[in-house]
């Protein structure tokens, strides 16, 4: 199975810290190395990383870790990565023929929730998130940047930034299937360029399902507070 990470933002809010958010390093390596190589953890050595803000810098990146790890890594670039994120998606449709994981170049995790993702039961044209039930009180999330879902008995019934009834968060870790990129050009067409856009297309279809993380850490490094958590787990060895 190959690995989908979206590395196309500039990362605005961390811009005055380091120019290019994938590479903010991370009790020392950056983002995106600790991204890769949890994938690698978990078994997957085939990577299309997607670029944007700098992306010459990324392929650099990705090309030189990739050598070091031993893994097969291609960078596709979107030339509409100041867009939504599903314009990053959508770029690497061509790479894409079979059944992928789909990473974000600033979301960190424990390697065991991409395990239990893996190892779950998915049926053709499924696409499955791994989401957080600790919806009240969470150690760490931005309650008002992080993507909400309602579930349902196992299907994600809604998801986006924005919904009134939601009973987890969006980790960013996702098992998809190559209809996302027929489910993303419909949300197109409806005017939501989002990637939750696609996963509601999905929704509604009954093809969208949620596997819980089992309170594993993740945490979307998106500004200074989560660099600083992120810098403590890593730097004590965890997860």
């Amino acid at each position: 199975m190959r690995c989908l990470i979206i590395a196309a933002g500039r990362g605005s809010r961390l811009s005055h810290l380091f120019p290019l958010k994938p590479l903010i390093p991370v009790a020392g390596k950056a983002l995106l190395e600790w991204v890769m190589t949890g994938a690698a953890a978990a078994g997957i050595d085939d990577f299309v990383v997607v670029s944007g803000y700098r992306s010459e810098e990324i392929e650099r990146f990705v090309a030189d870790l990739a050598r070091k790890r031993n893994l097969a890594a291609a960078v596709v670039f979107n030339p509409d990565w100041e867009k939504e994120n599903g314009f990053s998606v959508l770029a690497a449709r061509e790479a894409l023929k079979s059944e992928f994981v789909l990473l974000m170049a600033d979301h960190l995790f424990d390697v065991g929730i991409l395990n239990a993702l893996l190892d779950a039961p998915v049926s053709k044209g499924q696409v499955m998130l791994a989401v957080d039930s600790r919806v009240h009180g969470h150690p760490h999330a931005d309650l008002d940047d992080v993507t909400r879902v309602n579930v349902s008995a196992g299907r994600i019934v809604d998801i986006g930034k924005k919904i009134p009834v939601y009973n987890a968060f969006d980790t960013g870790i996702f098992r998809c299937p190559p209809a996302l990129f027929a489910a993303l050009e419909e949300s197109v067409d409806r005017g939501d360029f989002s990637l939750s856009g696609g996963i509601r297309v999905l929704a509604e279809k009954r093809n969208a399902l949620a596997l819980d993380s089992g309170g594993r850490f993740w945490i979307d490094v998106d500004d200074e507070r989560a660099l600083k958590l992120a810098e403590g787990f890593f730097a004590a060895g965890r997860p």
